[in-house]
């Protein structure tokens, strides 16, 4: 997890406040002592005061499991609360919205659940970084719903924004708490569980993937289905193992929009190759979807695989926000699969991802989300966007300094789509803006092509917002716009020097890479 100076004066903050803690012991069975050296400590007084469990920490451990226990129950109390307001719901807005942030809601409690499960002294299942990434999910989730409906203009008939701050806020503390642990801890790699066994590692990485398939998709009758989405039910409902399921899709266009749920794990999607096997779809904003509902493609189960297969949204742009694949999928990897869209193409909603050697094509904020991501030697197409506009290449979404999340863009490539190329001076290229206040994004050795702006970064609306609290960073990029000399000269923009930082944002660092990825038989680079 790379850490920017906001970040660590905020960590240093609070490890100070928790320093001695465990020999404070008066002091430590006091909610109101512990509650204080929280980022919101009157949300954690009230809820904890008032919860149902009886809290008295003796060690930081403790009430770090006591906050994610008591956001957990604001969580099941406000969806419950929204649940309810779904009978009084008046317009296909409304239902749209509503229908996100109960997926969301719930999603945030299996985040919770699964963190506390993890955490339990006598397991101790998860590592304090997989706490992190399960937590950061939870607190996006809540953003995302509230984004939503924000995008509808129906705000208050969805969740009271009362009830959605109290939850957020609860998440905040916990994330706080256990960030400092692990700032302290220091985790390492190395004491990560490996998450994929020694037999899935062979059947991926054997020759012929589709000859291992249990399922076959065919639009001509040839396969078990037609359609993609009733092979992935198939896989939902036929589980007598934790094994991998493989998917073999092949080649033709399928026009549906699908769905890997929250419980549908170890999912393994194969085409015939990112130009034969393609799965697209056209929700869109302008046409009264959600960004999140628009996804052609939404994949939320565990450790999900796609590759050779290409992930398309084809509302144009005048529709606005219509998203290609979204994905929420902790520890999933996408190979040699590209994604096509203009506005919002590829979300990278949440949790831990990973692509590589895949094509991303879009105009504005295309790659954007708040996972922890690593796009290795993929290439980057920006596409001719609307008159008037123009092209952003990132948006990315952290909103809490301990969220250990970010994107980077590593040995990869930015050109101009074909699209683009003829009219190439007419529309200007950034390689991201904030959506979120502690925004992050680097790009390292990687190719910039002359269409992007010597500027390099655009403000968000032209405003000021963030401008100190992101952190953008380039290493070592290479290309005609490459050149850092006419870069923003904002507080949050970094040109690394140094290949220890610019060593924080890879594959080893941000997503522990070394743990998981070696079984899923796809290439990757570790380090820089």
């Amino acid at each position: 997890m790379n850490i920017n100076i906001p970040s660590l004066i905020l960590i240093i903050f609070f490890a100070t406040f928790f320093t001695g803690a465990l020999s404070r012991k008066s002091s430590g069975d006091n909610i109101a002592w512990w509650c204080k050296r929280t980022p919101h400590p009157e949300p954690c007084k009230y809820f904890m005061g008032h919860s149902r469990h009886h809290f008295a920490p003796k060690h930081r451990s403790d009430f770090r499991k006591m906050v994610v226990q008591v956001a957990m129950d604001r969580v099941i109390t406000a969806r419950r609360y929204a649940k309810r307001l779904g009978q009084n719901l008046e317009n296909e807005h409304q239902k749209a919205a509503w229908s996100d942030c109960l997926k969301l809601y719930r999603n945030t409690i299996s985040q919770m659940n699964r963190t506390l499960q993890g955490l339990d002294n006598y397991k101790q299942s998860c590592s304090d970084f997989d706490a992190q990434t399960w937590l950061s999910t939870a607190l996006t989730n809540i953003e995302t719903c509230r984004v939503g409906s924000l995008e509808l203009n129906v705000s208050d008939s969805v969740m009271p924004s009362i009830l959605s701050n109290n939850v957020s806020e609860l998440i905040s503390n916990s994330l706080a708490i256990n960030g400092v642990i692990l700032h302290e801890e220091s985790n390492n790699t190395d004491e990560f569980p490996n998450w994929v066994s020694k037999q899935e590692r062979k059947l991926l990485q054997v020759s012929s993937i589709k000859a291992n398939a249990n399922l076959v998709v065919a639009k001509d009758g040839s396969g078990h289905y037609r359609t993609v989405q009733s092979a992935i039910n198939v896989a939902a409902r036929r589980r007598s193992t934790t094994g991998r399921f493989i998917i073999y899709v092949k080649r033709g266009v399928y026009r549906e929009n699908i769905e890997v749920a929250i419980n549908n794990n170890n999912v393994m999607l194969v085409g015939d190759g990112m130009k034969y096997t393609i799965i697209t779809g056209s929700r869109s904003v302008g046409g009264g979807s959600t960004t999140y509902n628009s996804a052609t493609a939404g994949i939320d189960g565990l450790r999900f695989i796609a590759r050779d297969i290409t992930f398309s949204n084809t509302a144009g742009p005048q529709k606005g926000q219509a998203v290609a694949l979204r994905s929420a999928s902790d520890l999933s990897v996408f190979y040699r699969c590209a994604f096509q869209g203009y506005q919002d193409t590829l979300m990278v909603h949440s949790q831990r991802q990973f692509y590589r050697q895949c094509y991303i094509y879009g105009t504005i904020d295309f790659i954007f989300g708040n996972a922890a991501v690593v796009f290795q030697n993929c290439m980057i197409y920006v596409r001719r966007p609307l008159k008037g506009q123009a092209n952003v290449i990132t948006a990315q979404g952290r909103n809490d300094p301990y969220q250990n999340t970010g994107i980077s863009i590593h040995k990869c490539q930015v050109r101009a789509a074909r699209d683009l190329k003829p009219v190439v001076r007419s529309f200007k290229t950034y390689l991201g803006r904030p959506w979120m206040q502690y925004s992050r994004t680097v790009y390292l050795e990687t190719y910039i092509d002359s269409l992007v702006s010597p500027v390099g970064w655009l403000a968000w609306q032209k405003s000021k917002f963030a401008l100190n609290t992101l952190y953008y960073g380039e290493y070592k990029n290479f290309g005609p716009a490459s050149s850092t000399r006419y870069r923003v000269r904002w507080p949050g923009f970094h040109v690394i020097t140094s290949q220890k930082e610019a060593s924080r944002f890879t594959v080893s660092n941000l997503l522990a890479g070394t743990s998981w990825l070696p079984a899923t038989g796809v290439p990757f680079k570790s380090g820089l």
